[in-house]
């Protein structure tokens, strides 16, 4: 349960960094359109510290990692890192306006969210396969 718990503070201060990367990047860059970096801060917070934070309410409940759960958790930080660090290489390309191949950014990225989402489906599996009636 510790381990799920430093996952979400982890999560949380990235999440943070996430947030005034792309505050202070476009503003010291003077870009004022749409950017993937403004997505980071969500994700982080969201899909990071906000989805431990729950599975440490699940786990104190109906103690459900195993180690089955924890390979899919390490999917899960996979899928959610790798989503992440390609939001901040499109993101950081949109703003200085470089010429790169968004289509391979994106291709990358849809991966990591694919993991994430496979991984997480497999954690919700579990949480329900551990729900008595």
């Amino acid at each position: 349960m510790k381990r799920l718990m430093n996952a979400s503070i982890v999560y949380g201060v990235l999440g943070l960094i996430g947030g005034v990367f792309y505050r202070e990047f476009t503003k010291f860059n003077g870009f004022t359109d749409f950017t993937t970096l403004s997505v980071v801060h969500t994700h982080y917070l969201m899909l990071g510290m906000v989805f431990f934070l729950l599975l440490v309410l699940f786990e104190k409940n109906f103690h459900f990692v195993d180690t089955n759960v924890s390979k899919y958790l390490l999917f899960y930080h996979i899928g959610l890192n790798l989503t992440v660090v390609m939001l901040i290489i499109r993101g950081v390309v949109q703003v200085l306006s470089l010429d790169v191949s968004s289509a391979v950014l994106s291709g990358i990225a849809g991966i990591g969210h694919l993991i994430l989402g496979i991984s997480m489906v497999f954690v919700l599996i579990s949480i329900r396969n551990c729900i008595k009636d």
